[in-house]
């Protein structure tokens, strides 16, 4: 891999999923109608903002991968590789700094679940940012994080600089 000296990391938890099905399995849950909606909002966020992901590692369920869908649908410039790793579907932090080592582009955007994006989160910057919703990470809060680093292999906590994050409601 060359050098990058510079890696982004846009690290959002999945959009709102259903609970209309109570006997389907965990794993296989959609988003719901608004959970649609805010997974569409935030690909137009992130279009919005040149925060286009390069490679993108996503949790196997149901619900990140539609999240994923629907980010992508928006007008976007970069059309990243895409892995789902099943190592992310209810990662603890360790897990997913784990996956991120094995990242190859410098703009990476990883989807996962709730508790371990929320306290893999944390552990990021140097700084974490002064918003009400970032320490509980609710569905659709997105993190970008710079790393002043030349590959992911060498990324660790709390090197991160926060240029943004964002909790989309999709709320009409």
């Amino acid at each position: 891999m060359t050098p990058l000296g510079h890696c982004r990391l846009i690290l959002t938890r999945h959009a709102k999923s259903s609970w209309d099905d109570p006997g389907q399995p965990d794993h296989d849950r959609p988003l719901n109608d608004r959970g649609r909606r805010s997974a569409r909002a935030l690909g137009d966020w992130l279009a919005s903002r040149g925060y286009e992901p390069e490679e993108v590692l996503c949790s196997t369920s149901q619900r990140t991968r539609e999240t994923w869908e629907r980010v992508a649908v928006a007008p976007l410039e970069v059309r990243p590789r895409i892995r789902f790793e099943p190592k992310l579907y209810h990662a603890s932090p360790d897990q997913m700094l784990n996956v991120l080592r094995s990242a190859e582009a410098p703009t990476v955007m990883m989807l996962g679940h709730n508790p371990g994006i929320a306290e893999f989160a944390a552990l990021l910057p140097a700084r974490p940012p002064m918003d009400p919703d970032f320490r509980r990470y609710p569905t659709a809060a997105t993190l970008v994080v710079d790393f002043q680093i030349d590959d992911w292999s060498d990324v660790q906590a709390g090197q991160g600089s926060v240029l943004d994050f964002v909790r989309i409601d999709g709320r009409d």
